[in-house]
């Protein structure tokens, strides 16, 4: 089911003055208006928070709202300024978020965020990244996703939550409680509604629909499907002039997965082909149905199963949302040098199939402290110089938490004779050791004086495991003496 977000933006005029002015903008509790002309009147075209809260508001003759608060700073409005504004947040989004994105005069932006909202964690760490990162730059938001644009578009701007997820199929339930403006109505039809006694969205529901087209025209009805996602509406996304974009229209709609394949192949050589001519490589790459060359067609043609074509597709469009610099390289002969591993396709194939932020390599770390040695880094990232531990050997695998044995063993230095894990005794046949290892008090209190006494053992059927004894076997303030067990060896 396509799943939509809409991001209500309520003071973007103001918020946009004060980030242009910088360090010169009004204190943040100063009141400010932005104001312009209507007809011949002079009124409020925006207030910020501050003026809001002392009971200004758009459309109140500026006069007034001079005269009603003291030290309120006035601005001249720029709606152009605005829109341009507006056009490049929708930008921004497209190159974060998803593939398909617009803007939404006059104060927010439409995102359709279908089969997009894994790569944030889901729906509602979407909504909560997006309404944090823009506040993170002075803009105010709110934000809602729903199955229409109608029903995210009156969630996001009449539901006091910042970011509202409405489960699908679930819209309609969700709008009844809203105001009737909810409905992008005109503000002469939503007088005339209220004069009749319709307040909210659940009091027209639950009207007959004939008499209210009657009274009222088409636009009612398809407004109330389009905010209880009855109803879709197209989504124009926005392109910008420098995205390398390739497009196929069939002439017939396809649907096969077969076809699909082979006509991402194709437009996968054409964009390769178009990013090469100017010296680029694709770090994102959105495949819309209505940077590694040799393995694009496979990245993509690896999620032709998530795809619903529904009656077919008739548009397909690739498009390169994000690329950077690509240099060339001269090619090595295998006679001088030995050719480079490249992994980097691997990596982003597997990386497709189950998610950036599960695919990650182990790189050391500088510490004693056995569980402090390793780190998980991003599969390509760059070596940082730190090596494994080699005094010593070291377990293949380590346990998440050592966990606690008992044991028969003498104090302070002999190994266990026996012991006992997970409910199963052992008897021990080899042992070495000790190997002390001494906290890291730099970094807590606690480590000041803690130690640990680690041993490497073998039971008599030959499997071998790695223990330790918390503190020296004599001074209690090095540990409880209690015995665990912390890797296994291969």
């Amino acid at each position: 089911m396509p799943r939509v977000i809409s991001v209500f933006l309520p003071t973007l005029s103001t918020d946009r003055v004060r980030r242009k002015a910088g360090a010169t903008a009004p204190p943040p509790e100063t009141p400010l208006i932005l104001v312009g002309r209507d007809g011949r009147r002079r009124v409020v075209l925006a207030a910020d928070v501050g003026a809001q809260a002392a009971g200004l508001h758009a459309g109140m003759p500026a006069t007034k709202a001079q005269a009603l608060v003291q030290g309120l700073v006035i601005q001249d409005a720029d709606p152009k300024a605005d829109g341009e504004a507006l056009e490049r947040l929708a930008f921004w989004m497209l190159q974060r978020f998803a593939p398909i994105v617009a803007a939404d005069p006059p104060d927010g932006v439409i995102i359709d965020s279908t089969g997009a909202d894994h790569l944030h964690g889901g729906e509602a760490a979407t909504l909560a990244i997006l309404v944090e990162k823009l506040a993170s730059v002075g803009l105010r938001s709110r934000a809602a996703i729903a199955d229409t644009w109608g029903a995210a578009h009156a969630l996001a701007r009449f539901d006091p939550r910042p970011g509202f997820v409405s489960e699908a199929g679930n819209a309609a339930h969700d709008v009844a409680p809203l105001s009737i403006a909810a409905l992008r109505l005109a503000s002469d039809m939503v007088r005339d509604l209220h004069v009749l006694g319709f307040d909210r969205v659940g009091d027209l529901l639950a009207q007959p629909r004939a008499p209210l087209a009657l009274r009222f025209g088409p636009e009612l009805g398809q407004r109330l499907d389009q905010a209880t996602g009855r109803l879709a509406e197209p989504i124009e996304p926005i392109r910008p002039e420098e995205l390398i974009e390739v497009r196929r229209v069939f002439a017939e709609p396809i649907g096969a997965a077969q076809t699909v394949a082979r006509y991402i192949g194709e437009l996968a050589k054409q964009i390769c082909d178009a990013l090469e001519r100017r010296g680029l490589g694709a770090r994102r790459l959105d495949l819309i149905c209505l940077p590694l060359r040799d393995v694009m067609t496979r990245l993509l043609c690896d999620k032709i199963e998530t795809l619903d074509p529904g009656f077919g597709i008739e548009v397909m469009t690739l498009a390169a949302t994000v690329t950077e610099p690509l240099l060339p390289k001269q090619a090595s002969s295998s006679l001088v040098d030995q050719p480079e591993l490249d992994v980097s396709g691997l990596i982003d194939l597997l990386a497709n199939r189950v998610g950036e932020k599960n695919l990650y390599r182990a790189a050391p770390v500088a510490s004693d402290v056995p569980e402090r040695t390793v780190r998980h880094t991003p599969a390509l990232s760059p070596e940082t110089g730190a090596e494994w531990p080699g005094r010593w050997p070291r377990p293949s695998r380590l346990l998440t938490q050592p966990e606690a044995i008992d044991t028969v063993a003498l104090l302070p230095d002999h190994p266990p004779a026996s012991f006992t894990w997970r409910g199963v005794r052992r008897r021990v046949k080899r042992a070495d050791g000790p190997e002390r290892v001494f906290g890291e008090w730099w970094k807590r209190d606690p480590e000041l004086a803690a130690v640990r006494d680690y041993f490497r053992l073998e039971d008599d059927a030959g499997e071998r495991y790695w223990v330790y004894r918390a503190g020296d076997g004599e001074d209690p303030l090095t540990g409880s003496q209690r015995w665990f067990l912390h890797g296994i060896f291969g």
